[in-house]
C-alpha cells in the first residue's frame, strides 16, 4: 500500500484530500506544520510527500522540501501553493519539488495527478527490475545510469531533480524525434492539462544550463520551431 504524508496546517484541505485518498486504498499520515512535518518525512517510509509551502512556524514548505530533497533524491515531492507569483513556481521545483498545483484547486486534478505520479514512479522501478542489462544512455560526452538515476556531462556528475532526469532521459533514450510540450507533459509528469506546459519549459532551460556548454545555444536539447523539443542525432 502507498503510504502519502500530507504536510498543510488547511484542516479542511487536510480532511478532504485525505478522505480522496484513502478512497484509492493509499495509507496517508497528516502534519500540521513544518516542523513535525519534517520529523515524521525523515523518520517514516513515504512513497510520496504533499507540502504546502505556507506553513506555520519557523520551517515552511521550501524548508521542508529541500532538507528532505537533501537526504532523499527520490521520493516524490508535490508542493501546494497559494502563491501564483511564477517565481514561487519555479523555486519549488529549482529546490527538488517533483510538481506542484495552485490553490485553490481541483480534488480530482490533485488525486488524477498523484496518481499519474505514481504510474510513473512504477514505470521507474519496473523498467529497472526487467532492464538491468540496459540501464546507460549515452550521446557525445553525456551519459544517463538509469539504474542508478545519475547523469554526466564528461566525468563530472551533475544534480539533477527527479523531474529533470526523467525528461533529460526520455528525450536521450528517442535522438531526433521532435515532442511538443504537452506530449512531453504526458510522457514525463504523466498527466495532460492546459496550462501547465510551461513546466517542461522551466525544466527544459534548467537542463540546459547543466548539460549545455553555452545555453542559449544548446546542442543537445535542441528547439524545434512550431513543435517543441528533441534530443539532437548524433
Amino acid at each position: 500500500m502507498k503510504r502519502i504524508l500530507i504536510i498543510e496546517d488547511d484542516h479542511d484541505i487536510q480532511d478532504l484530500v485525505t478522505l480522496h485518498l484513502r478512497d484509492l486504498h493509499y495509507q496517508v499520515e497528516n502534519a500540521f506544520d513544518g516542523e513535525s512535518g519534517l520529523e515524521k518525512a525523515m523518520n517514516e517510509s513515504f512513497d510520496l510527500i504533499i507540502i504546502d509551502i505556507g506553513l506555520p512556524g519557523e520551517l515552511n514548505g521550501f524548508d521542508v522540501c529541500k532538507a528532505v530533497r537533501a537526504e532523499n533524491l527520490r521520493i516524490p515531492i508535490f508542493m501546494l501553493t497559494a502563491r501564483a507569483e511564477e517565481i514561487d513556481r519555479i523555486l519549488g521545483l529549482e529546490i527538488g519539488a517533483d510538481d506542484y498545483i495552485t490553490k485553490p484547486f481541483s480534488v480530482r486534478e490533485l488525486v488524477a495527478r498523484v496518481k499519474a505520479m505514481f504510474r510513473r514512479t512504477n514505470i521507474v522501478i519496473e523498467n529497472e527490475k526487467n532492464k538491468e542489462s540496459e540501464t546507460i544512455l549515452h550521446a557525445s560526452n553525456i551519459r544517463a545510469d538509469l539504474l542508478k538515476r545519475e547523469a554526466q556531462v564528461g566525468d563530472e556528475t551533475i544534480e539533477l531533480t527527479t523531474k529533470e532526469f526523467d525528461l533529460l532521459a526520455f528525450l536521450m533514450s528517442k535522438p531526433g524525434v521532435a515532442f511538443t510540450r504537452m506530449q512531453l507533459l504526458d510522457k514525463v509528469w504523466g498527466y495532460q492539462f492546459e496550462g501547465y506546459d510551461h513546466t517542461v519549459h522551466s525544466h527544459i532551460n534548467r537542463l540546459r544550463k547543466k548539460i549545455e556548454e553555452n545555453p542559449s545555444k544548446p546542442k543537445y536539447i535542441m528547439t524545434v520551431r512550431g513543435i517543441g523539443y528533441k534530443f539532437a542525432e548524433e
